[in-house]
């Protein structure tokens, strides 16, 4: 007897039509997925920060059990995570003098300052990059990202030691950018260190605001401030003639 059982067609090119199971990795690891997961990321990481109101910690006192170097590190892991969470850097270094005073409190707002650096950078680079470089095409944009993948360490060092660009701003422009990790976080460790050193003293002293430490410190945020304002003006003119 003559075998009568139909056969299902052959694919076209030979290639077995993927199921969708099989596509769900490419759909989760896709630029735009992941560019998503890290909004929602940082959407909660602001949320938790707005309920837990770190602030709080300023009129409670810092717990009376940790103290030196291991308050300084504690405070060092908490700063860095409110930076990852749009928490101010002023107020920040502001506590850590208040809390630690100048020394511990300068070395434990460095140290945040640079690991909250380095995870947003690291943030960005994983989960935005691919995403966001595709749409690099205006001319400031353009030009901003050129600086920053040729000259990373010379620019991320004059953002850092002139305020006016928000900080983590700077650490998602930088991330996007083609900038090597090397070169960001040690501009961001050499260059946070005169603002940060100002707001530390100025928290250790806010008790005694006629201090010779107190006007110093205030007299150096506000002409660094101006300063940045300058900077910030004539670059984005050199941006423009671009």
């Amino acid at each position: 007897m003559l075998d009568t059982t139909v056969l299902p067609p052959a694919p076209v090119g030979g290639a077995a039509p993927k199921s969708a199971a099989a596509r769900w990795p490419g759909v989760l690891l896709s630029p735009w997925s992941r560019l998503s997961l890290l909004v929602v990321l940082l959407a909660g990481a602001a949320t938790a920060m707005l309920l837990f109101e770190p602030q709080k910690v300023l009129a409670d006192g810092w717990p009376p059990q940790l103290g030196g170097v291991a308050a300084a590190t504690a405070f060092a892991v908490a700063y860095g995570l409110c930076t990852v969470a749009f928490v101010p850097r002023p107020l920040l270094n502001l506590a850590a003098g208040a809390l630690l005073g100048s020394q511990f409190g300068l070395a434990a707002a460095v140290a945040g300052t640079v690991l909250g650096a380095g995870m947003s950078f690291g943030l960005g680079r994983v989960l935005g990059q691919d995403a966001l470089r595709p749409l690099l095409r205006g001319r400031w944009l353009t030009a901003a990202d050129g600086q920053l993948s040729r000259h990373g360490f010379r620019s991320m060092l004059a953002v850092r030691l002139f305020p006016g660009v928000p900080f983590v701003a700077a650490n998602y422009c930088a991330a996007v950018s083609r900038m090597r990790w090397t070169p960001f976080l040690l501009a961001t460790a050499l260059g946070t260190v005169p603002n940060t050193a100002a707001y530390v003293i100025a928290g250790d002293r806010a008790q005694t605001p006629t201090s010779p430490g107190f006007l110093i410190a205030m007299g150096f945020i506000a002409l660094s401030g101006l300063a940045g304002a300058v900077v910030a003006w004539r670059k984005r003119h050199q941006l423009r003639d671009c």
